[in-house]
């Protein structure tokens, strides 16, 4: 985490300052003080010179930060907007960091404050993310009442937005009956300009460095740099690796496994919808020929993160150095190369178990990068990590996907290994006697990809699942997905949702999300799914 930086109490303008107003009040108030006449006129010749630097220097400064933000918002065609509504410089901190964060993946950067955003600049931009604070009970930042006015609350007829992807991270308090109330109004005032969320709001609670992590996992996802350091380390807890069981051989896509893991100091406490953050590991291979191109023993003890530790352990935590790195780090202290480490960091799965169930269980498909290399997260968990071995985790809240506290009908749709955290909201509503359930799924082929397919056979039989639409995508006959499923059952949704249904999603962000909203929105119309989203009736985990 790339740390503020702290107001300097000193600067220039206002040592001047100080100096104007010490002798200004000794001029006046005890003139004796300063000697003759002449010396007086001395003094206040200096004062005039002293008030005409302040002035200068403060002109200076301000036209500085003037040019700063106006090149800042020309930036480049096509560049992602990172704008922010901030109160106390919180939200704009965040801002920073996270343009910061997009540069640094080679993404071009408009960073800005709300109230300089425009009509005519998101008209013409692709995609868009928003840190919004709130104020007072729901209210915009003082920065951002330009921007409600002129376009959140206007009459006039704005262009729609279909164009514009977008993101919100939205500042608040729970303690606050309008919790993040400014940056939901701004969320729907977008959705209804027909503006496309790349993901669902992610609220921040006083600061939250689970949710800030979430938001830079986002952000990692969107740039396709994986590798996109946190800016807060999870403080993880043991677990180990008790089950990993290849569910889909033989299919067409990637390897796809049933992990099971279970806390070492025997703690089981989240909920339906919670995400697992994993701190995965380098392969060993590839910890042994760094350390060998490094000239280093990996047996050498070092410290870090207030922990002593062998060398090689550490590597395997870490981004480990290219090889041109390498050469230039030969033969450096062991001490010394741990002090130029980056963390690896985290990997977010959701949960397919409830603590009932007495151990943690994930949905896990291999992913690769384009040589074929297992990525980091999925291959230490699916690949390098033996049976028995200690994994690094940690539970993060995700309210926003709890399961509902009522009997109310429950529509589950998602697709691949989105099946996990839909089966932990089964399981929820399983043992709470809750049987109005309806689920619709998509992947590849009816042969190899039924995750999970026996369970669900059983919960149809005991009721649980009162329906289950499947659609596979490689059968013959095939390119049908979920949305197909969305789309052919449109009568039947309107039905439960008329009836009181929440609709949850969980899955790819590409494709299938996307495609999905826009099914409901053909399906149930508009107005309905917006209305949905403000009730709390539509959620999404998506990634």
């Amino acid at each position: 985490m790339t740390a503020a930086q702290p107001a300097r109490l000193f600067t220039i303008p206002r040592l001047l300052l100080i100096v104007v107003l010490v002798l200004s009040v000794a001029l006046l108030a005890q003139p004796q003080w300063l000697g003759t006449p002449t010396a007086r006129s001395a003094v206040a010749g200096l004062i005039t010179l002293l008030w005409l630097a302040f002035a200068g220097t403060t002109w200076l400064r301000h036209r500085r930060a003037q040019r700063a933000l106006e090149a800042a918002m020309r930036g480049e065609a096509g560049a992602t907007i990172v704008a922010y509504a901030s109160q106390t410089g919180q939200a704009e901190r965040y801002a920073e960091q996270t343009a910061e964060a997009l540069r640094a993946a080679g993404t071009s950067v408009r960073l800005l404050p709300l109230s300089h955003l425009d009509a005519e600049t998101l008209a013409q931009t692709p995609r868009a993310l928003f840190i919004a604070s709130t104020t007072g009970e729901g209210d915009a930042p003082d920065n951002a009442s330009g921007f409600v006015r002129h376009l959140m609350a206007s009459s006039a007829p704005l262009p729609y937005l279909a164009h514009l992807d977008y993101g919100v991270l939205a500042l608040g308090d729970r303690s606050y009956s309008d919790y993040c109330g400014f940056g939901h109004a701004l969320d729907r005032w977008l959705r209804h300009q027909h503006a496309q969320p790349l993901f669902d709001i992610i609220e921040v609670d006083n600061g939250d460095t689970g949710a800030l992590r979430h938001w830079q996992h986002q952000l990692g996802v969107l740039t396709g740099q994986a590798s996109m350091q946190d800016w807060s380390t999870p403080h993880y807890a043991r677990w180990q690796l008790a089950g990993r069981t290849l569910l889909n051989a033989g299919s067409p896509g990637a390897p796809a496994f049933h992990i099971v893991l279970k806390p070492l100091d025997g703690t089981l406490d989240w909920q339906a919808g919670d995400i697992a953050e994993i701190g995965p590991c380098n392969a060993p291979h590839a910890v042994t020929e760094t350390l060998l191109a490094l000239g280093a023993d990996g047996d050498a003890t070092v410290t870090a993160d207030g922990q002593t530790l062998r060398l090689a352990d550490l590597l395997a935590r870490c981004q480990l150095p290219a090889a041109d790195t390498c050469t230039t780090l030969r033969a450096i202290p062991a001490q010394a190369l741990a002090e130029q480490l980056a963390r690896l960091p985290h990997r977010e799965y959701s949960i397919a178990s409830l603590p009932a169930d007495g151990r943690l269980e994930l949905l896990v498909r291999r992913m690769a990068d384009p040589d074929g290399t297992p990525g980091v997260g999925s291959g230490w968990l699916t690949q390098h990590a033996a049976p028995g071995s200690e994994i690094a985790l940690r539970i993060r809240t995700n309210r926003n996907f709890h399961t509902p506290p009522d009997d109310r009908p429950l529509i589950l749709i998602g697709n691949g290994t989105g099946l996990a955290g839909l089966r932990a909201h089964l399981k929820a509503r399983a043992l709470a006697g809750h049987h109005r359930n309806w689920l619709l799924f998509g992947e590849r082929t009816a042969a190899h990809d039924q995750f999970f397919a026996e369970e669900l056979q059983a919960w149809q039989a005991q009721g649980v699942l009162q329906r289950v639409d499947l659609a596979f995508s490689r059968d013959t006959g095939g390119h049908r997905y979920v949305q197909d499923c969305v789309q052919a059952a449109a009568a039947d949704l309107r039905a439960w949702v008329a009836a009181g249904a929440a609709i949850y999603v969980c899955g790819n962000l590409q494709g299938m999300a996307s495609g999905v909203d826009h099914a409901l929105h053909d399906a149930l119309g508009t107005a309905t799914v917006e209305t949905l989203a403000d009730t709390g009736r539509y959620r999404r985990d998506v990634y």
